[in-house]
Parts: C-alpha cells; sequence; structure tokens
C-alpha cells in the first residue's frame, strides 16, 4: 500500500524552503500532494493558476508529487483523498507553536489524520514567501529565495 501526505499551505509563492520540507518528505511518503488552499482571509499576491504553476516547474523532475487547490478543511481534503498524513514545515519556534495548535485542531476533527512537522533546514530557515514577495515588489534578487528554474 503506498502512504500519502497533504503538503497544505498558501505558497503565495512556493519557495527553496518549501521545496526542501518537500523533497524530505518525499523520503518518508511514496506520493505527496501538494495542496493549495484558498484563504478568504489572505490577500493573495499571486492568483491561484500562477501558484499551481510555480509549484509544477519546481516540482518537474520529482516523482511522486501530485499539485491540487482546495477550498475546504484540510483534513476533509485528506479523508476524501484517503490521506492520513499532514506535512508541515516551521522555519523557527514561532512557526512551531502555530503549526501545533493548528495540528491539535486537526486531531480533534479527525484523529485519523496525524501531522508530521520538519524542521526547515538551516540554510532555507531565513526565506519565507513574505520576504519572496516583499523582495518582488521592490524589483530585488529573488533568485537565491525560490527553487532553481522556476520562473515568476
Amino acid at each position: 500500500m503506498k502512504t500519502k501526505a497533504l503538503f497544505p499551505g498558501s505558497f503565495d509563492p512556493f519557495t527553496a524552503g518549501h521545496l526542501n520540507i518537500l523533497k524530505r518528505a518525499l523520503t518518508m511518503f511514496d506520493e505527496v500532494v501538494v495542496a493549495v488552499g484558498i484563504n478568504q482571509d489572505k490577500r493573495s499576491f499571486f492568483d491561484m493558476e500562477k501558484k499551481l504553476d510555480i509549484i509544477r516547474q519546481a516540482t518537474a523532475s520529482l516523482e511522486g508529487v501530485s499539485v491540487i487547490s482546495y477550498d475546504n478543511l484540510t483534513v476533509d481534503t485528506c479523508r476524501q483523498r484517503g490521506i492520513r498524513h499532514i506535512v508541515r514545515g516551521v522555519r523557527n519556534m514561532l512557526d512551531f507553536e502555530a503549526e501545533r495548535s493548528i495540528a491539535d485542531a486537526n486531531r480533534r476533527l479527525a484523529p485519523e489524520v496525524e501531522t508530521i512537522i520538519i524542521p526547515t533546514a538551516q540554510e532555507f530557515a531565513h526565506i519565507s514567501s513574505s520576504a519572496v514577495r516583499d523582495i518582488l515588489s521592490h524589483g530585488g534578487d529573488y533568485s537565491s529565495f525560490i527553487p532553481e528554474g522556476v520562473v515568476l
């Protein structure tokens, strides 16, 4: 039986740090579904199609990766797809506390779905989607913050 995980996020945009987490998750799971969530409370920098395109560019050479969008509860997406694991990356303790709270809520909603938290490799800990958006907004060089070969 193939093991699957869901790697959810807003991915606005997908960064080199996200790719690092995804590659490491692929060492634990046969398939990882990168799921771009629609967050009504956030105004996106990139539209959904562009986000999906960026992720497909970044993951084109990886086996076992699929890319979707979703607009319901993450645990409901897991249930619909028969996925029992959620993968989340953290850069620091603030991220960890936020992710732990979300994992606790998800466990209450869906006890059969487990969250795996993967700390970002040190060389990517400074990278955030917010930083990339800020660099883009000011015309800076964002190339070292996004996966190689990705065109924004």
